[in-house]
């Protein structure tokens, strides 16, 4: 072991470790047990394959708070590189806490894989998994309570700190190794799948190290999910066991009013229920009162709407029964095995929040809580889906579903069994057949899960963000549509040269201008040039041919008149290609969703799109020289529309009498006949199509080819 007690040699060991990727890390506290506990130990291991200790480091910090300081924003706060520790918690008081990024916590991981019942050790201690679970002997567990506020340290100490990480380091990768095969076929929960809608790359980050997926809007109150759900629970019980709220509706239905019963239902859940809670929680932790105060608005809320419910169906029930009818004792564990397009199955299991029944509609609704307002309505519309879907299985009868979302207004968004339907049957077995490939990818690699299809709303309230850049090699909150190397960012010396030889050619013309810089696209760069006073636009206009000439251009330059600036459109010299892949990832879109094609890259680096089902652009003339782009556009737009909609939703004609635009097409699911290559045929599939549609009264897409 190397035990390191000299401030320079703690400060140079620190240096060495900025590189490293992982560092397995443990601490020691002197005095732990009393008001005024001190940081004694960090102990540090960057060799996993180490057994004996002989490659650990101590370093000895012992009221020495300017090295604990050093250590921490040299690489605690470092998102590069991933920390860790057995029991995270613990050890982050002392190093960096809420602060510290990338952190690994294998007594999480442990509990994620199933807990000492499924791992078959006696706990989860560390010394415990270390022997029962990676066959160490002679595990030392005592030492831990000796005097670490001693000076000088016993071997027995220092052996036992040095072990320590070794331990920690061998747990770590057996959890993992046991993890690894677990991944494809593990269930998978509503709430991932909703994951998996929002961001693949979050999804699969939170399913391998059950780290945090939330994605909570900025203005959310946090720290309050799990407390309002608790109380949630705590308020349908009290609906169904307190006879005072029962004796609400013994009037006549008719004489009935929900606001009135709403307050009355606020008082009796307070006095029992709340205020207890509250008083507790303040002995407990007086920080937390104000965000309970939130949370009881949000209870309001949803009391109010709990109200109306027992209200209207208290006019198909006696007093009595309309509780226990509107809220039924049902288990809220659900699961249910899927078959996916490929033919592999996966499971779904999940619980739900809350179970209503409404009479007016003689439904049953699962309801999902939410203490934010969702950001993404597809992943929201699929989760509970999802639910609807499991419990339909169970009772065999439509499940209609609604989100609930309590803070900070109180918002309702409601789902009919058809409609939720459509979406399990139409995305749900892609995206779960999507989440098992995901499953399966390892860092070393290449195609990693995509990115959000959403990086401009969801990769700035992300709760890895750090890890993601760690995991995936780009920072999700400025990784663009597009990579880097994709757009120049500002221009290069070149570009500026470029705009020079323009200010001196229509100089030359008599037509002065001022070169006020440049925007570079993937293909070509668009020069911003002022004209001086005096100097008319459509005199520069009309020198494009002289353009061409004087500066060697293949065709001449378009020249247009913009806001503040004439801009001068060039070639690129070093021209790049935009990937298809880097722009549009699969996913599938939900039904009444816009029709939406790829049209190329703009001079930001973003996608534009056209929708064909807006009246404006439902028809396109494209044309061009030979070689101009003509089949390769039409090859993309028709790809942006594949990998988007199913086959279900989508059906193609594609006439192409040069048979060289779509050869790639030829036997794709989406025909909804073979690819016409005569005019003959093609005049045959356009009377079918008029009739069809007609029959049909919509036709989802067609895309038809020009010589």
């Amino acid at each position: 072991m190397y035990y390191l007690t000299q401030p320079h040699d703690i400060h140079t060991a620190i240096a060495t470790w900025r590189t490293a990727p992982i560092l397995w890390l443990d601490t020691e506290i002197a005095d732990w047990q009393t008001r005024n506990p001190r940081l004694s130990l960090i102990q540090v291991l960057t060799n996993p394959n180490d057994r004996t200790g002989t490659e650990s480091f101590i370093l000895d910090v012992l009221n020495r708070p300017d090295l604990a300081q050093h250590f921490i924003q040299t690489l605690m706060l470092d998102p590069a590189i991933e920390k860790v520790f057995h029991n995270a918690s613990f050890d982050l008081r002392y190093l960096g806490k809420d602060q510290a990024t990338n952190v690994t916590c294998t007594l999480k991981l442990a509990r994620r894989l199933g807990g000492k019942a499924q791992l078959g050790t006696s706990n989860l201690k560390l010394k415990t998994l270390a022997a029962e679970l990676c066959q160490f002997t002679d595990v030392d567990a005592e030492a831990q309570s000796s005097d670490w506020g001693r000076r000088d340290l016993s071997p027995s100490q220092l052996h036992y700190a040095a072990m320590d990480v070794v331990y920690l380091a061998a747990v770590h990768r057996s959890l993992l190794q046991i993890l690894k095969p677990m991944r494809p076929n593990a269930p998978l929960s509503p709430t991932k799948v909703r994951t998996a809608f929002e961001c693949p790359r979050l999804f699969y980050l939170g399913h391998q190290h059950g780290l945090k997926t939330l994605f909570v809007p900025p203005d959310s109150i946090s720290g309050v999910g799990k407390p309002f759900h608790h109380l949630a629970d705590r308020l349908v019980d009290c609906l169904r066991q307190d006879d005072a709220i029962a004796a609400l509706f013994t009037a006549d239905s008719a004489a009935l009013d929900t606001a009135t019963i709403a307050t009355q239902i606020q008082q009796r859940f307070y006095a029992q229920q709340f205020f207890p809670y509250l008083q507790t929680i303040q002995q407990q932790n007086p920080s937390q009162a104000t965000a309970l105060l939130n949370i009881w608005q949000g209870l309001r809320g949803l009391i109010g709407k709990f109200a109306e419910l027992l209200v209207t169906n208290r006019q198909h029930y006696t007093p009595s029964q309309v509780i226990s009818a509107t809220f039924p004792n049902d288990d809220r564990r659900l699961e249910k095995t899927f078959t996916l397009p490929n033919g592999s199955t996966q499971k779904v299991a999940g619980e739900y929040d809350c179970l209503v029944f409404n009479a007016a509609t003689q439904r049953l609704c699962v309801v999902e809580l939410k203490t934010y307002a969702p950001i993404d309505p597809t992943a929201q519309l699929a989760q509970v889906a999802l639910y609807s879907d499991l419990l339909h299985e169970r009772h065999q009868t439509p499940i209609d579903a609604a989100v609930y979302c309590v803070l900070p207004t109180f918002q309702a968004f409601d789902y009919a069994w058809e409609q939720l339907q459509t979406t399990v049957h139409q995305l749900i077995p892609h995206r779960l057949q999507q989440m098992q490939q995901w499953l399966t990818w390892e860092v070393t690699q290449p195609n990693p899960p995509p990115q959000t299809a959403q990086p401009e709303h969801l990769c700035p309230i992300c709760p890895q963000q750090t890890r993601c850049q760690t995991e995936f090699g780009v920072n999700p909150v400025t990784e663009p549509v597009i990579p880097e190397p994709q757009v120049i960012p500002e221009p290069t010396p070149a570009v500026d040269r470029m705009g020079e030889e323009l200010v001196e050619t229509f100089a030359a013309f008599n037509l002065g201008t001022t070169y006020e810089g440049a925007v570079v696209g993937p293909a070509f760069v668009r020069i911003k040039l002022k004209p001086q006073l005096g100097v008319k636009v459509s005199a520069m206009m009309k020198l494009s041919d002289e353009l061409r000439v004087h500066l060697g251009l293949a065709s001449p330059p378009m020249i247009a008149p913009q806001a503040g600036y004439v801009s001068v459109d060039l070639p690129r010299p070093d021209r790049q290609t935009a990937h298809f892949d880097r722009y549009i990832q699969t996913q599938s879109s939900i039904p009444d969703a816009p029709m939406t094609i790829a049209i190329g890259v703009d001079l930001d680096g973003q996608l534009c799109e056209a929708d064909l089902s807006d009246p404006n652009t439902c028809h396109f003339l494209v044309g061009g020289t030979t070689g101009s782009g003509k089949s390769e556009f039409l090859r993309a737009m028709l790809l942006s529309l594949l990998v988007r909609h199913p086959v279900e939703r989508l059906q193609i004609v594609l006439v192409d009498p040069k048979r060289v635009t779509f050869p790639e097409f030829e036997h794709m699911p989406w025909l909804l006949a073979p690819i016409v290559k005569d005019s003959e045929s093609a005049i045959d599939i356009m009377e079918q199509l008029v009739d069809w549609g007609l029959n049909k009264s919509a036709i989802s897409g067609m895309i038809k080819s020009s010589c």
